[in-house]
């Protein structure tokens, strides 16, 4: 049996509620079916075909934005159940997180910002929040998913507030501005069920799922690493004193092992002393802040599921040591050079021949008042592609020789 609720979590009974008011659902709870829209949603199958670091062309072992996103709501799940919050919210927050990234990873994402520099830019953020609650088109009565405030206000802010007390946009946001989508959806928000409040934290189920998919990102990406032979278990040893005394244990407990299960049991490890560590320290923070309540965490002043200081050292040397060895090795670069190619070709060609996209997406663009929406609504494509549809895009109208092996 689930234990009670800490006091500090959100209530899904005390649901600040949905833009478009519905009947409350008699078998599930309001954060449940946040939970259940998203995973139904067209948007969240299409992450089964994006890329997380490679284009898994060449293998089906390699993570996808799916199974990223599920490993996050897993390890999420685990975190809320040891700080007894609700679950399902912080569930419902890890499977959407990366609902607004572009096909190609980052470097997708960055190629189709550089280009919507001039049209207001593009923030995966800002897109997952387009999507639900505009661009998904599956109910009667309303565009996107009729979200809970909770559940947007923890999509928007689980990596921090993106204004600090004073109204200027946070040190993520100081050179632009914080993403135009998100301040016209505050506002509306402000006007029926709440503001998001940009300036304070979020829920700690939020939190939760922002430590999640750090904790998801460090394990999953050296596995990946090692089985495409970018670094070795001695490298990753070298620069990790934490991944040293992990593959230690490893040794003093089963001896020699074979390659393969020393990598999952790496792995294990890995997410194991993250998830027990993020407990004791979050657990210690919570009960010094004295948040008796889930607003005195959002207006705590600092984040409070963390990490302890020793356990950061170990987040930050797993990440550099990716940084070099996984995310700029060459093969990776010679893909993300290729992908950009392909990104930076077809947002000027759509927005120059909207007939060149499918005839409802065509159809859309005609509404646009001026440029910027005709530009919006061409990222907005592009950003819902998969890996291999771009890729297949590309081809039809641009280059069929093209290869991203």
């Amino acid at each position: 049996m689930m234990p009670a609720l800490a006091p500090f979590a959100c209530d899904a009974a005390q649901s600040r509620g949905r833009l478009t008011p519905e009947p409350a659902s008699p078998t599930r709870s309001a954060f449940q079916r946040d939970r259940d829209r998203i995973v139904h949603s067209t948007a969240f199958r299409r992450l089964a075909h994006k890329t997380q670091v490679f284009v898994p062309l060449g293998s089906d072992h390699f993570r996808t934005r799916l199974t990223h996103t599920i490993e996050v709501a897993q390890i999420a799940r685990a975190l809320a159940r040891g700080l007894r919050v609700d679950d399902d919210l912080a569930e419902a927050l890890a499977l959407a997180h990366d609902l607004g990234h572009t096909p190609f990873g980052h470097v997708g994402e960055d190629a189709l910002d550089a280009l919507m520099r001039c049209y207001g830019g593009f923030d995966h953020n800002a897109q997952a929040l387009r999507l639900v609650t505009r661009l998904e088109r599956r109910y009667a009565r309303f565009d996107g998913l009729n979200l809970t405030w909770e559940t947007l206000e923890g999509l928007v802010k689980h990596n921090g507030p993106l204004l600090d007390p004073e109204g200027r946009p946070t040190a993520r946001y100081a050179a632009r501005g914080v993403p135009k989508p998100i301040i016209d959806f505050d506002a509306e928000c402000k006007a029926t069920i709440g503001a998001l409040g940009l300036s304070s934290h979020a829920s700690a189920e939020a939190q939760i799922a922002a430590l999640a998919d750090d904790i998801a990102y460090d394990s999953h990406d050296i596995d990946d690493g090692l089985r495409a032979g970018l670094f070795e278990l001695g490298d990753l040893r070298a620069a990790s004193p934490f991944i040293d005394m992990l593959l230690s244990e490893i040794e003093q407990t089963y001896g020699a092992l074979e390659r393969a299960r020393v990598i999952h049991e790496l792995g294990r490890r890995v997410i194991t002393r993250f998830v027990e560590d993020a407990l004791a320290e979050s657990a210690r923070r919570i009960a010094e802040s004295g948040a008796r309540s889930a607003a005195e965490v959002r207006g705590a002043g600092r984040t409070l599921v963390s990490f302890s200081p020793a356990m950061i050292e170990a987040d930050i040397s797993i990440k550099r040591f990716l940084f070099g060895a996984m995310y700029r090795h060459p093969d990776v670069m010679r893909v993300r050079a290729k992908a950009t190619r392909i990104v930076e070709a077809l947002f000027p060609l759509f927005l120059r021949e909207p007939a060149a996209m499918p005839l409802e997406w065509a159809g859309v663009i005609k509404g646009a008042r001026d440029e910027t929406g005709r530009a919006r609504i061409v990222a907005d494509y592009i950003a819902g592609m998969t890996d291999r549809y771009a890729l297949g895009e590309y081809r039809r109208l641009v280059d069929i020789t093209m290869d991203l092996a």
